[in-house]
């Protein structure tokens, strides 16, 4: 409570002064109150935690468990070979520089509705921390300590297995930290612009009904959720790597 209690008391004051600008705007289809919000979220929480927010941590679970896969597996291979880290590294850059809002709506007409639409818009926004922050991990390992393994006759599969996955889990778990809101993200943007459900589709109505609260409720859920997960990612990396404090 003592380490959380700064981020505690600024998240009351800027709640407090949210509160007392919308009240003085008085126009809650621009600027809800915070109030308000909670009131809408209550008043909707049948369709929002039954039908909407599994919608999207659905496409949420599925595009960051393909993202994991596909980014570690880059990160190996770009580590293994010199020649596939020259072939491959620009391209993931270059992936990154396609706007996302104008990738969905292409997605959309190829798979429809169904969450693959919504799922390849996660993948492309989240694989590529992963991919980055994993290999950045795997060249951290220092040399002198692969040179020490060498000379104990160790072959390279040991010391990738023995040194280089240790050195980096730290760096694992801070991609996928990083990659979680992302993927929240991705998986809203995507349903924003085509979808029957999700918690994106759902802003969007409210939107198209001027719904000020109904807009904010959502995204209230969404960042609670990517709070709710983080927190859980934390937990696991402290029970992993049990060495980081004694570094």
């Amino acid at each position: 409570m003592k380490k959380n209690l700064p981020s505690i008391i600024l998240m009351i004051v800027l709640l407090g002064l949210w509160q007392i600008i919308a009240m003085i705007i008085n126009a809650h289809y621009i600027l809800p109150s915070p109030t308000q919000i909670l009131v809408k979220l209550w008043e909707l929480r049948e369709p929002l935690f039954t039908v909407h927010l599994p919608a999207t941590m659905g496409v949420t679970g599925l595009g960051l468990i393909i993202s994991i896969i596909f980014g570690l597996g880059l990160a190996v291979l770009m580590d293994m070979n010199e020649k596939i880290e020259n072939a491959l590294y620009p391209i993931i850059i270059a992936s990154q520089t396609i706007p996302t809002t104008a990738i969905a709506p292409l997605f959309v007409l190829w798979f429809g509705y169904s969450i693959w639409s919504k799922v390849l818009v996660t993948i492309l926004i989240t694989f590529f921390p992963i991919t980055i922050t994993v290999y950045d991990g795997f060249k951290s390992t220092k040399r002198e300590m692969e040179e020490l393994l060498i000379t104990y006759g160790a072959s390279k599969k040991d010391i990738f297995i023995k040194l280089k996955i240790p050195t980096s889990l730290p760096y694992f778990f801070s991609a996928i930290k990083m990659a979680i809101p992302l993927s929240i993200i991705g998986a809203a943007i995507a349903e924003w612009l085509g979808a029957q459900s999700g918690l994106g589709y759902f802003s969007k109505r409210m939107m198209s009904q001027l719904d000020g609260a109904g807009v904010f409720a959502p995204i209230v859920l969404l960042s609670a959720a990517a709070m709710i997960v983080v927190a859980i990612v934390n937990i696991i990396e402290k029970k992993v790597i049990t060495w980081r404090k004694e570094i």
